[in-house]
């Protein structure tokens, strides 16, 4: 790498289904020069010295044997998700390389949607947006539509 040169980074691809998102693809840009897996592959000679990262995002690129012999420079894979065990960490660790993660990423999201699910069934959450919605004769009687509520009480039935 030549002085004042970004190191680079191997990627899947820039937006679409599978790559990095594009915003994110922005932040890696401001550090990292990032090669994608077609411009990897189109050029393999002269690309393989100068990627010393891989950055996978969602599972991607798949790290393999064949990829790991043909990247002779690469010291770390940083994986954007909270496992790994998508990665093959004796075999990538046998070529010297160092695996990173963000283990606590999701941590609170998780706890609070653990929080939500549980409220929600211990106070059968659903059943009374159902009520509150399309009335008690939906579970009552014949279901119809109930959109007319002239009293408050009939509105947060579901309470």
């Amino acid at each position: 790498m030549a002085e004042g040169e970004l190191p680079a980074v191997l990627i899947l691809d820039i937006g679409g289904t599978h790559g990095v998102l594009e915003d994110l693809a922005a932040l890696l840009k401001k550090h990292f020069h990032l090669i994608t897996m077609k411009e990897f592959l189109g050029n393999k000679e002269e690309m393989r010295k100068k990627i010393q990262s891989v950055f996978v995002f969602e599972c991607r690129p798949t790290i393999d044997r064949e990829l790991l012999e043909s990247l002779p420079n690469l010291k770390v894979i940083a994986n954007s998700g909270v496992g790994v065990d998508h990665l093959d960490l004796k075999m990538i660790s046998s070529f010297g390389v160092k695996v990173t993660n963000t283990p606590h990423a999701v941590a609170d999201p998780t706890a609070d949607i653990g929080m939500a699910l549980m409220l929600a069934s211990a106070r059968r959450l659903v059943e009374g947006s159902v009520l509150n919605f399309l009335g008690p004769s939906y579970f009552f009687g014949t279901p119809h539509f109930c959109c007319e509520r002239d009293d408050l009480s009939e509105s947060i039935f579901g309470m």
